[in-house]
């Protein structure tokens, strides 16, 4: 049995419910890392306070540290050294946190540990005195890693306080996931749908700079009454402690002097998260003004970003390397009311341009969400542990949500925008298929009744574009028209998926309403009577499957002898195109690869056909060759196809290559036993959540759809039907598995590769 020792990650920082932005991001640093690892990388907080017992905190704060008593941080280094379970300790590093000149009571707290450290500079000052030097060199000394959050901070360690790069790392500031279609609906429920909202939140204090917005607001005002400012957040606890209310009134003063009363709002409160990222969201142009030039990094003006505002900021290094002209405007200097005035008053008179920016800033923060930021973390904490072997990633759970957003009472809508579906993308035949399956299968396994209502409504998409031959169009647009590309493009693939999703419907029929089952009957048997013209081996896949499920309750001999013809056509294919080293189906790996050793299998299973079974495997094995490498799965690009004459093309990764990846892993392990094929499977489950080649999870967390696709530099965070079908049937096939054990999967696809 494997020992317990060395496992918790010790956080040591400001914690909630103290009211601080370093106490938020920690916060948010134990949650991401919870939801994304779970009880494999447990999280422990010593939280940071002026008194003894000045706060009541949750669970997770096992320790408390007064800071202004020096002798305190050598009792607790000893109280933690004592404890064989904690295995390294992280160090939130804020200069004000610490007591001691620069803070330097934590060198005491440093010295005396006997653990692994890393410490996480938030902020870092450039050309120190000798003092201030001095100080952050002995923390760099004492630490193990050291982490910022900016290119710009790493370079100040390097050139100003001669730091090793080969110590640090750049692990940014985590942002919320929204989604981006909420923006009217928000000011809607807020009363703002007839304004142009402008905002800025943060604890309060005069280092925000707010009353430089406040002058450059009276003209922008007068020519566009509609334009409202929002200044979020209470007054900050230790300034309310040293001065009271006395910046905050002075605000108001300047409010009543430039009559903004009427535009001007404060809204004094610590909010709750959920709440803070609805004001965020419904704003339409975010204002930064602090004027502080050293400031390394802002959880505000992230979170701006994130939330789909268009961002106006002075130039602290975070925005400098954050803005550019698409994503917000980066002014040139401080306490300026006049730069500002310019600024505001091009986005509120150019409203395309400001959404635009915002969409560009939210598609730009993807990267940058709390999970991708945890498995930054939890990587660089499980290495300093001695861990890497036993974190596991979580499973993300079940959700309909996206799926329903993406549905009208008609059918499956094809694309959106980000998570905003798209009525001018229209409806396919394809993907009202593939949603019919997924329903039926969550029924299946769940009894839901909202999954059977969303199945009748593709049942009944699938047979109102059937034409009276039988035969399947694909394509009709928002006002349920025919289109012109069911004229240019070929269909076979289309109609195999639909007797795949009729078949499918039909081998459950036990569990569903009867006069669902009589509609998808009648519709199969019409369309069933086209078979012997498929000819191109994905819809021969696609049709096989259907069979094979139509014969699980109709043993029908006919039947049996169209899937043995339909397997004979793929095994034809095999003879004509394989060789030495390419043994597969086609001169070329396009879409959807698996489905056809996948038909190959389900033609053993439905005749008995020993050959079947054999080229099936033989041919799944060529294919895995090609998409189990160092590590990761990496399924065929769409950029271009692999021709076995060819160098094969990297990125442009798809979520229905690696569903149809896992799903026929999950046929293969259960006819075969093979226990490769179920290791594989979980190692390619863990691209979704973040074991590809970008290390960014592939979901979205709020909605559980599924990002349309991985390319080299990118995530493309829209979340059309195909991607989010695809990954909410993998993950019901996923619920049959084990928690996954991430250093296992590599560990098992390093011998695949040998």
């Amino acid at each position: 049995m494997k020992s317990k020792k060395n496992k918790i990650v010790l956080i040591v920082s400001s914690y909630p419910p103290r009211e601080c932005g370093l106490a938020t991001f920690s916060n948010d640093v134990v949650n991401s890392i919870n939801l994304v690892f779970g009880n494999s990388l447990p999280i422990e907080v010593c939280a940071l306070q002026k008194e003894e017992h000045q706060f009541e905190y949750g669970n997770e704060v096992t320790y408390t540290l007064p800071v202004y008593l020096i002798e305190e941080y050598r009792l607790v280094a000893e109280k933690i050294n004592s404890r064989n379970d904690i295995g390294m300790v992280c160090v939130e590093h804020e200069f004000g946190l610490f007591g001691g000149e620069y803070g330097n009571y934590l060198l005491s707290f440093l010295l005396a540990l006997n653990k692994p450290i890393v410490t996480v500079f938030h902020t870092v000052l450039p050309e120190p005195n000798k003092k201030l030097k001095k100080v952050v060199q002995a923390i760099i000394n004492l630490s193990n890693k050291i982490v910022v959050l900016t290119n710009k901070s790493l370079e100040i360690l390097i050139h100003h306080y001669d730091c090793q790069k080969s110590k640090l790392e750049i692990i940014p500031h985590g942002t919320h996931m929204v989604l981006w279609d909420q923006k009217e609906k928000l000011k809607r429920e807020y009363n703002y749908s007839d304004k142009i909202v402008l905002s800025t939140f943060g604890l309060i204090s005069d280092n925000k700079n707010i009353e430089t917005v406040l002058h450059a607001l009276p003209k922008i005002i007068t020519k566009h009454p509609e334009v409202i400012y929002l200044i979020i957040g209470k007054t900050h606890p230790e300034i309310l402690k040293q001065e009271g209310e006395r910046y905050r009134d002075k605000l108001i003063q300047t409010v009543n002097q430039l009559h903004l009363e009427n535009n001007v709002f404060f809204i004094n409160k610590y909010l709750k998260l959920s709440q803070l990222l609805e004001f965020l969201t419904l704003s339409d142009i975010y204002l930064f003004a602090s004027k502080d030039p050293n400031q390394a990094v802002s959880g505000t003006f992230a979170y701006a970003m994130s939330c789909g505002c268009a961002v106006i900021s002075t130039p602290i290094p975070h925005a400098v390397e954050a803005l550019n002209e698409g994503v917000g405007i980066l002014l040139n200097g401080f306490e300026n009311p006049e730069e500002f005035q310019k600024a505001i008053l091009k986005l509120v008179e150019n409203k395309q341009e400001r959404i635009e920016m915002g969409s560009n800033g939210y598609a730009l923060t993807h990267e940058t969400t709390w999970e991708n930021i945890a498995m930054k973390y939890g990587f660089l904490f499980a290495t300093l542990t001695d861990r890497s072997e036993e974190i596991r990633f979580n499973y993300p759970p079940i959700k309909l949500d996206h799926i329903k957003s993406m549905s009208t009472d008609y059918g499956m809508l094809q694309f959106s925008k980000f998570s905003q579906p798209d009525p001018e993308s229209g409806y396919t035949l394809d993907d009202n298929s593939r949603a019919l399956i997924d329903m039926v299968m969550y029924y299946s396994l769940c009894e839901d009744l909202e999954a059977l209502k969303l199945a009748s409504i593709y049942l009944n998409f699938i047979t109102g574009i059937q034409r009276e031959d039988g035969k399947f169009d694909n394509y009709k647009n928002f006002d349920r028209q025919l289109t012109e590309q069911n004229e240019e493009v070929n269909l076979e693939d289309s109609n195999g998926r639909a007797l795949w999703s009729l078949g499918f419907t039909l081998s459950h029929q036990e569990i569903l309403p009867i006069e669902l089952v009589i509609q998808a009957k009648k519709a199969w048997d019409k369309a069933v009577q086209h078979l012997e013209k498929v000819t191109s081996p994905r819809s021969i896949a696609y049709t096989l499957k259907g069979l094979y499920y139509y014969y699980l309750v109709y043993q029908e001999d006919t039947i049996k002898q169209q899937i043995e013809h339909l397997a004979d056509k793929l095994l034809n294919h095999y003879h004509i195109n394989s060789q030495e080293k390419w043994c597969w189906y086609e001169d070329y790996m396009t879409y959807a690869n698996n489905v056809i050793p996948e038909a190959m299998m389900y033609g053993f299973l439905a005749t008995g056909n020993q050959k079947y079974k054999r080229i099936a495997v033989v041919t799944f094995d060529f294919l895995l060759s090609h998409y189990f490498m160092k590590g990761e799965l990496s399924v065929i690009s769409n950029r271009g196809w692999f021709n076995k004459d060819h160098k094969r093309m990297s990125y442009g990764e798809q979520p229905i290559e690696v569903s149809t990846t896992i799903i026929a892993l999950d046929l293969f392990y259960e006819v075969t036993g093979n226990v490769k094929y179920k290791n594989q499977l979980k190692l390619a489950f863990t691209w979704f959540l973040g074991n590809n080649h970008l290390k960014q999870i592939m979901y979205n967390s709020v909605n559980a759809a599924s990002y349309d696709g991985l390319e080299d530099k990118n995530v493309n965070i829209n979340q059309g039907a195909e991607s989010t079908l695809c990954f909410f049937k993998t993950q019901m096939i996923m619920k049959k598995y084990e928690t996954l054990n991430y250093q296992e999967q590599l560990n098992t696809s390093k011998v695949f590769e040998s």
